[in-house]
C-alpha cells in the first residue's frame, strides 16, 4: 500500500484535526499504533508542524468521513497519476552522507574478494558510479594508497542477503558462459546460509586438552639423564693429586691438619 509523503507530519495533522482512531492513522501513514499514540500524548514528533493531506491532494474529506463513521475503515490514499511508477526508480541506491566516505573501502573489498561481480552489481550494492569502481579497480583513485578493504555488510551499505544474491547471480552467469572457476573462487561463492550450515570442526575434549604436548620418550630415561648431569658437591673439592705425591705423604699432611 502506498504511503503519503511526510507521513509523520500527516499523522500530526490527523491527530490534531480529526477523531480517527490511532490504528487508522497508523495504517494510513505507515507508522506504529504506539507511535501515533505518542504523537497524541506529545512524546513523539514534538515541534513537527502538521501537514494537511486534503490540501496537498493526498486524502479526500469523504474518505475521512468514512473513517469517522466506521472505525474499521482503512483510509485510502488519493490516486495521483503523476506518482505512477515512482517507486520503480532505477539507478544506484541512495547512500546517507555519513556513510559515503566508506564506499571506496567497500568497493575495494568487493573488487578484491569478489572479482566475479560486475560493475553494475557493485554499483547497486553500495550506491556508487562505474567511473569510481574503475578507478579503484585500476588503482588510479586519488586516495588509493589510504583505502583499506572493508566488508560493505559490516559498514551497513548493503545486507548480507543482497550480497549473497549478487554473488550467486554472478556464479550462475559464469557457469552459463562456460568459465571454469578455481577452488578458491568457488569457496567465495558460498552463501552465508550454506556456510552457517556446515558442521563445526571437531574439538579436542577438555579432559585430554593437555596431552597435546606429550613426548614419546620414556620418562624414566629422562630422569636417569638428569641424574647423570647432576654434579656432586664433594667432587668439586677433591682436587687431583700432584704428580709424584705418594699415599703416605698425603696421610701425613692430613695428620698435621
Amino acid at each position: 500500500m502506498a504511503k503519503p509523503i511526510m507521513a509523520k507530519a500527516t499523522a500530526v495533522w490527523l491527530v490534531d484535526n480529526t477523531t480517527l482512531t490511532f490504528k487508522q492513522i497508523a495504517d494510513f501513514c505507515g507508522l506504529h499504533e504506539l507511535e501515533v499514540q505518542g504523537i497524541a500524548d506529545g512524546d513523539v514528533a514534538a515541534g513537527v508542524k502538521g501537514f494537511d493531506p486534503i490540501t496537498n491532494n493526498q486524502l479526500t474529506q469523504e474518505e475521512i468521513d468514512k473513517g469517522l463513521e466506521n472505525p474499521r475503515h482503512k483510509l485510502q490514499l488519493k490516486y495521483n497519476a503523476a506518482a505512477e511508477g515512482e517507486q520503480q526508480r532505477r539507478g544506484p541506491r541512495y547512500t546517507p552522507l555519513s556513510k559515503r566516505q566508506d564506499r571506496p573501502a567497500s568497493i575495494l573489498w568487493l573488487v578484491k574478494f569478489h572479482p566475479e561481480l560486475s560493475d553494475g552489481q557493485i554499483s547497486k550494492l553500495v550506491g556508487t558510479t562505474k567511473p569510481t569502481i574503475n578507478a579503484i579497480r585500476e588503482r588510479t583513485h586519488w586516495n588509493i594508497q589510504n583505502i583499506q578493504p572493508i566488508d560493505p555488510v559490516a559498514l551497513g551499505l548493503c545486507k548480507q542477503s543482497e550480497l549473497d544474491a549478487a554473488v550467486q547471480k554472478a556464479n550462475a552467469k559464469r557457469a552459463k558462459e562456460g568459465e571454469v572457476m578455481s577452488d578458491e573462487e568457488r569457496r567465495k561463492l558460498v552463501s552465508t546460509e550454506q556456510s552457517l550450515g556446515v558442521e563445526p570442526e571437531a574439538k579436542m575434549p577438555a579432559a585430554i586438552s593437555g596431552l597435546e604436548t606429550f613426548s614419546l620418550t620414556d620418562s624414566k630415561d629422562e630422569d636417569d639423564e638428569e641424574e647423570e648431569l647432576l654434579v656432586d658437591a664433594d667432587s668439586l673439592f677433591n682436587l687431583p693429586d700432584s704428580p709424584g705425591e705418594t699415599d703416605g705423604e698425603k696421610d701425613e699432611e692430613n695428620d698435621k691438619d
